[in-house]
């Protein structure tokens, strides 16, 4: 059976892999600009990506135990990374929603979203990188 503490690391890997490869859509929709499906990819990644993220980050604040000992200020640094980058996530998502909602061709607007976008794919993987120190490192299960 599967208790409550196995939810983070079997979500954990979801928002990583949705946010890297919807950002590399977004890049390669600059590159391709007549290919329109790599941003729509991108948008639908991203999107689903933050709703994987939400999930993951609560199923951590909930049910993770607490680390002592040389783990816990590494643990911290996780934590804080997976809120800054949940705090991203969730404005470039609002950004690229409204503007697909209107149909606007606010060039700013579509630069500060790739730019979040960017921020979050950066954020995400550092956030992955000292969860899996926790687990390598420490070897603390999430």
């Amino acid at each position: 059976m599967i208790s409550t503490t196995d939810l983070h690391p079997m979500l954990v890997h979801f928002p990583i892999a949705l946010v890297l490869f919807g950002f590399i859509a977004e890049c390669a929709s600059l590159y391709f600009k007549k290919e329109i499906y790599l941003s729509t990819l991108g948008f639908y990644l991203l999107t689903t990506g933050t709703l994987m993220a939400l999930f993951t980050l609560l199923s951590g604040a909930l049910f993770t135990a607490e680390m002592t000992g040389a783990a816990a200020p590494v643990k911290e640094t996780h934590e804080t990374f997976a809120w800054v980058t949940m705090g991203i996530l969730l404005v470039a998502s609002a950004l690229r929603i409204f503007l697909k909602i209107r149909n606007t061709e606010n060039v700013n607007l579509k630069w500060l979203a790739f730019a979040l976008f960017g921020l979050a794919a950066l954020s995400v993987s550092i956030t992955g990188y000292f969860g899996g120190s926790l687990v390598y490192n420490y070897m603390m299960p999430l």
